[in-house]
């Protein structure tokens, strides 16, 4: 027999909450949310939960919950929670558009609730729809005691999130609003705050002292899958990186935050934003898959980047000249999420020649920012046997290698419940949005030309000259070892 909502309540419950759910038809709504949502519900992390679905398709309540049956037959890979949505579908319901409508169906779905619950509003909706979603929100009288979680891209440029971020907040607060970013949902982004200021064997050297240089490195072998019209409006840079691998930037780069609550972590990241210098597009690669202007809806003649590598600089007294190096793209070679720390090596050596030490480059941290969560220490040892030849080596922690793996929740499971419960540490901010377009500026106004790549690659030439005289560590040298 399955286990029921609240045989093994993981962590602390979240409130009584109504999620209203816009887009709610949509791919991301049927991949990750719906059957996120049922997650939660069942482990006992959002019991008293209501979900309201809302989209521009017209569907009834029965409609809506078998959409749901399907999408969690397809995407959740959890046959527990498979095994109980018929109860879960009792907590769904559907509002027909518009403002009249959306609050009968919310004052509805909450007729039964023992006190009123709070409401999260999720708008996965396409940016362009984002506004008339708050406006109706605002016509419909569901702003109070409620918040709302707003997707990617927010904004173009300064200026365009300048003028979003004035147009939210003229409808909700800014303590209503989160932004969301489903990397920094990934056990493995918090992992890099424990590794960092649990440890006192790593918190002293995390400087420009001892650390050579940065990589954040998000290739992607897939395509655009019918994406390309979004695509041809924002492109990688705005796409990946002022989204997600600043983010992760943040959190690698960050100071110790004077206690571990949302406000101080959101404090710290800002001052990472603010510290760092203007993106010069010298520093940058742009590059286009071979066959991208042949895909339906593109350009033929589009300069729009499927891939970006860049250089840029924290100018701080912890990082000040520690070069950070970004990339990400469209269909590459392998698809990996890895942050890579670089150690400067030993200002002399006294190891005789031929030892091999430095051949294979600095010793390096590495983590998996993928869903297995999983770190690397590399670092030369003695090889066994007569005269002293040097070797890499490595030390590896996986979390399948713990008894822990099972209480991992998916990143969008882990912000929706941080959301829920008003925590704005994984989130980030109108002010530290509008800094990450005021940097970027400069490569905005004038990029460098696009550079063909063919696809199954790992981006153009140019990317060697743009790193060196270091080397990018993708393909991951050292593979991961399995079951260790």
């Amino acid at each position: 027999m399955a286990e029921s909502a609240h045989d093994h309540p993981a962590g602390t419950a979240g409130p009584p909450t109504t999620i209203v759910l816009f887009g709610a038809t949509g791919d991301l709504a049927r991949r990750k949310l719906l059957p996120g949502l049922l997650h939660l519900w069942r482990s006992g992390l959002l019991p008293e939960m209501r979900v309201v679905g809302t989209s521009l398709h017209e569907h009834s309540r029965e409609s809506f919950v078998e959409l749901a049956r399907e999408a969690v037959a397809e995407f959740g890979d959890d046959e527990r929670d498979k095994q109980e949505f018929d109860e879960f579908s009792e907590l769904l319901s559907w509002a027909p558009d518009g403002p009249g409508e959306l609050r009968r169906a919310i004052e509805e779905a909450e007729r039964d609730c023992s006190a009123p619950p709070a409401r999260l509003h999720y708008l996965s909706v396409p940016p362009s729809a984002a506004l008339s979603v708050i406006h109706e929100l605002r016509d419909a009288d569901l702003v109070a005691n409620s918040r709302v979680v707003m997707e990617k891209p927010f904004g173009t440029d300064h200026d365009s999130a300048r003028e979003l971020n004035a147009a939210i907040h003229e409808v909700f607060d800014e303590d209503q609003v989160f932004r969301i970013d489903h990397f920094l949902g990934k056990e493995a982004a918090l992992n890099i705050l424990a590794f960092r200021f649990a440890n006192g064997l790593f918190e002293p050297i995390w400087h420009r002292n001892f650390i050579d240089h940065v990589q954040i490195d998000v290739p992607e072998t897939l395509g655009l899958e019918g994406r390309t019209s979004f695509y041809e409006q924002t492109g990688a840079f705005r796409d990946m990186v002022v989204t997600h691998l600043f983010q992760v930037l943040a959190f690698t780069a960050m100071e110790p935050p004077v206690a571990l609550d949302p406000q101080s972590i959101t404090e710290e990241k800002y001052k990472v934003f603010r510290s760092m210098l203007p993106i010069d597009p010298h520093d940058v690669v742009r590059g286009q898959y071979d066959g991208y202007r042949d895909e339906p809806g593109v350009d033929p003649g589009s300069e729009t980047e499927t891939f970006i590598a860049l250089k840029c600089f924290i100018d701080n007294w912890r990082w000040a000249d520690v070069p950070f190096y970004l990339r990400t793209g469209k269909r590459l070679a392998e698809g990996q999420r890895i942050i890579s720390i670089a150690f400067k090596e030993p200002p002399k050596s006294m190891f005789p020649e031929g030892s091999g030490v430095g051949d294979h480059g600095p010793d390096h941290l590495t983590f998996d920012l993928a869903d297995s969560s999983r770190m690397s220490l590399s670092f030369y040892g003695k090889r066994p046997g007569p005269g002293f030849r040097l070797d890499k080596l490595s030390m590896q922690f996986a979390m399948e290698n713990t008894g822990w793996e099972g209480s991992g929740l998916e990143a969008y499971e882990r912000l929706i419940l941080e959301a829920v419960r008003g925590d704005r540490t994984l989130f980030t901010t109108a002010e530290g949005v509008e800094r990450l377009w005021e940097v970027s500026q400069p490569l905005l106004d004038n990029p460098p030309p696009v550079r063909a790549y063919a696809p199954s690659s790992w981006g153009p030439n140019q990317i060697h000259q743009l790193i060196a005289p270091y080397a990018w560590r993708l393909p991951f040298e050292r593979r991961w070892r399995d079951g260790v």
